[in-house]
């Protein structure tokens, strides 16, 4: 399989990253509050694809910029949020995001982060942020600590695309820890998602790594995944279980 530029990779996957990708629990959102934010703030949300974190944060701060460089995400972010008062929509990449000097609070980058070209996104970030010069992390890392999550790992390994070169979870903690250069924390929330049979199989193909219906293995994959719901399914539901993990400091 050639190569996918990062910024391409979901075009053909927004309408079940809008409906099934899971959302972040309260208690991240109100860590990246406690980390120097108030109504007053602006923060820049890079990568922000179809805007699940920046509409977490609307509200609590002053001004999101949703920076994203796919057209289609970019546009169901702009669908979703484009009425709520301090949302701004920025069509731009993490090592470019127009924004100007010293301009913003935070930088969030939530799934994303893995996608960026480090020293040129970090370059940015650095021009483009306030002192202390805060930086927050997000991902929720999908668990496989039961049955089932056990057979989607398994599913995932067997037919997906290139999910063993990309997937985010290969970067490890302490690569991660090594960006920050003072008051780094690095914390864990618990999160989950309860899907039927059609969220299932949404969550799975709105995964970059994952066959679409003209690749090989497609056919194969989809069979599997409803093999595991009915095996694993209680009253016509499956849950899949994350640890959302926040990586917070200054750079």
């Amino acid at each position: 399989m050639t190569d996918i530029d990062p910024t391409k990779r979901f075009s053909n996957r927004v309408d079940n990253y809008v409906r099934y990708r899971p959302s972040y629990p309260p208690e991240a959102i109100s860590f990246l509050m406690d980390q120097g934010l108030d109504r007053s703030s602006l923060v820049a949300d890079v990568g922000s694809g179809t805007g699940i974190l920046s509409g977490l944060l609307l509200g609590n701060v002053d001004r999101v910029f949703a920076v994203e460089p796919n057209d289609e995400m970019r546009s169901a972010a702009e669908a979703r949020l484009g009425g709520r008062a301090g949302f701004v929509s920025l069509a731009a990449r993490a090592e470019a995001t127009t924004l100007p000097d010293h301009s913003v609070n935070m930088v969030t980058a939530a799934q994303s982060f893995h996608w960026f070209d480090t020293p040129r996104a970090l370059a940015e970030f650095r021009r483009i942020l306030r002192a202390p010069k805060r930086l927050a992390l997000i991902w929720n890392i999908r668990l496989s600590d039961t049955p089932f999550l056990g057979a989607y790992e398994t599913l995932l390994e067997t037919y997906g695309t290139d999910y063993q070169r990309v997937n985010h979870q290969k970067m490890s903690d302490q690569d991660l820890a090594g960006i920050f250069i003072r008051e780094f924390q690095l914390k864990e929330f618990d999160n989950l998602q309860q899907l039927d049979l059609e969220g299932l199989k949404g969550r799975l193909f709105s995964s970059s790594t994952t066959p679409t219906p003209q690749d090989p293995g497609y056919q194969a994959m989809l069979q599997g995944i409803e093999s595991a719901f009915r095996r694993h399914q209680v009253d016509g539901h499956v849950t899949i279980r994350y640890k959302t993990q926040v990586f917070s400091g200054c750079i």
